[in-house]
């Protein structure tokens, strides 16, 4: 009866619906297919995000702030809505089914902003702003892509590290590094090839290599459905957590100790220590099990981590508008070649492309040589988070100095070289990848089983977070300012605005958040 209960409540099953067999479905190879997926879609998400700025100023005739806050709401929507694909995989649908429908979406909306680009008649003239129904045709292609895009974020590292061997973590750890090896190969695909195809052959070109490329990810993704092995969901994972904090606000008032004694009866006591007043939920309620309590609990335990990693993000949202700003008028001739702006973060790409590899090969060495099986503490999730905030805080502190030097230099009619830009380029991007990172293996190996895709997407909703409180403390910063003398950010001329102190702001603010991380990653 045990088995048959947990093969119906989230065990692992093949296409048939029938108990997977190790030997034929799941492992490495299967894993293996989701990486070159990944590799495939996140140029197609990066290559479109990074550019659409250019797409809307010059070819939807769209004012510059306009254009950003367009981008930063379709990067912050796509990010955010990973919980709701998150929430739709571990409920309704199998990881695979979920890729499928988002991606077929994600597609669709690619396809309708292909057609606009290509067909003048559904472009504005020239010095005109777009119509509504010419408004409605790239709202409606550019939110498709947003929700389509989230979902694939939410299912496809759940998908796949549920194909390999649980017991054995130093193998869902490497999973997660060269999953964000295929990430990061994706973004250097969109920050060299496709930008040069953006600026050299036009938007018509990058679209239709967009659509080629996202169709052979879908292709190659449904190509593996016979090797997969599959988690039926779980049903609603909202709906038990509420069930339990309901249960336990009726019985606040019930002895704790009567409540502890179930939990050590019919639980798992994962996290006994934490939200203790929730075990009395399972006081005269024989709907709320103890099970539900222990991952309602282990949910919460959560989301102080991923609270802490929002601020980071804050900084991250900034090489996507004002660090991009100040690229466009500083001097990015090399020989006879203009480097574009956004190509800067191929610096930290080829960084941390070197580097999976290498720890892979270092960590399997020291293990063999020193007969360790399991897996080592040097780089845990929670640490390689820790470095990555660290390194935020450093980054914003470069970004001032810079900035501070480009703008005195500036105003001495002295135009500085866009490779000062590198330096935080370089220290932004490792910390993107160290935190994300961490976060992705973190969130899925800590969360609660039938909860694994929506506390993935945690990862991803922190960037979302991240964007939106960006845009507050721009706004924020720019109404206290202007109440002592002069806005910091205002204006078209980055040469009369205090971008630099913005800057230092995002330090101070990120050495805070990097001390409340730390206390919470302690108490962990």
């Amino acid at each position: 009866m045990a088995n048959e209960m947990s093969f119906e409540y989230g065990e692992l099953e093949d296409w048939r619906g029938e108990k997977a067999d190790p030997r034929k479905h799941g492992g490495v190879r299967a894993s293996s297919i989701v990486c070159v997926v990944e590799v495939l879609e996140n140029m197609v998400f990066l290559s479109n995000a990074t550019n659409f700025v250019a797409y809307f100023l010059k070819s939807m005739h769209y004012p510059a702030a306009e254009s950003a806050n367009m981008v930063t709401n379709f990067m912050g929507t796509s990010f955010l809505l990973t919980l709701l694909g998150g929430f739709i995989s571990d409920s309704f649908f199998t990881r695979f089914k979920t890729f499928i429908i988002f991606c077929t979406l994600e597609l669709l909306g690619l396809i309708l902003l292909t057609v606009q680009a290509q067909d003048s008649q559904l472009q504005p003239a020239i010095n005109s702003k777009p119509s509504k129904s010419q408004e409605a045709i790239l709202y409606t292609g550019l939110y498709a892509m947003a929700a389509g895009a989230s979902g694939v974020k939410a299912a496809l590292p759940a998908h796949g590290a549920d194909q390999l061997d649980h017991s054995k973590q130093r193998l869902i750890s490497a999973f997660f590094n060269w999953y964000f090896f295929s990430l990061c190969f994706g973004g250097l695909i969109a920050s060299t090839v496709m930008i040069w195809i953006e600026e050299n052959l036009g938007w018509n070109w990058s679209f239709k290599i967009s659509v080629v490329a996202l169709s052979v990810a879908l292709f190659i993704f449904s190509m593996g459905f016979p090797i997969y092995r599959y988690k039926r969901p779980g049903g609603s994972p909202l709906t038990r957590i509420y069930k339990v904090l309901a249960s336990a606000i009726r019985n606040r008032k019930a002895s704790l100790s009567e409540a502890e004694n179930r939990i050590e009866i019919f639980g798992e006591k994962r996290n006994h220590d934490k939200f203790r007043s929730l075990n009395k939920a399972l006081i005269g309620d024989s709907n709320v099990t103890a099970t539900e309590v222990e991952e309602t609990k282990t949910f919460l335990g959560l989301l102080p981590i991923f609270a802490s990693t929002i601020m980071m993000n804050c900084c991250l949202a900034q090489l996507m508008t004002f660090s991009v700003e100040q690229g466009n008028i500083m001097n990015r001739s090399l020989n006879n070649f203009k480097i574009p702006t956004q190509s800067l973060s191929v610096f930290p790409l080829m960084v941390m492309l070197a580097f999976i590899p290498l720890y892979e090969y270092s960590v399997r060495l020291f293990r063999i040589k020193n007969n360790l099986p399991g897996r080592l503490n040097m780089f845990q999730p929670l640490r390689r988070i820790g470095l990555g905030l660290a390194l935020a805080s450093g980054s914003m502190a470069v970004a001032a100095i810079v900035e501070a030097k480009r703008r005195v230099e500036a105003n001495n009619n002295v135009t500085l070289s866009v490779f000062w830009l590198g330096w935080q380029y370089l220290l932004l991007g490792l910390s993107d990848i160290l935190t994300l990172g961490g976060m992705l293996e973190f969130f899925y190996s800590e969360a609660p089983d039938k909860m694994r895709s929506m506390s993935t997407a945690l990862s991803w909703c922190s960037t979302s977070m991240g964007y939106f409180i960006s845009s507050v403390l721009v706004t924020v910063s720019n109404s206290v300012s202007g109440h002592f003398g002069k806005v910091w950010i205002g204006g078209n001329d980055l040469n009369h605005a205090r971008l630099d102190l913005f800057y230092t702001l995002l330090c101070i603010l990120n050495l805070l958040n990097l001390l409340n991380y730390i206390f919470w990653a302690r108490r962990y």
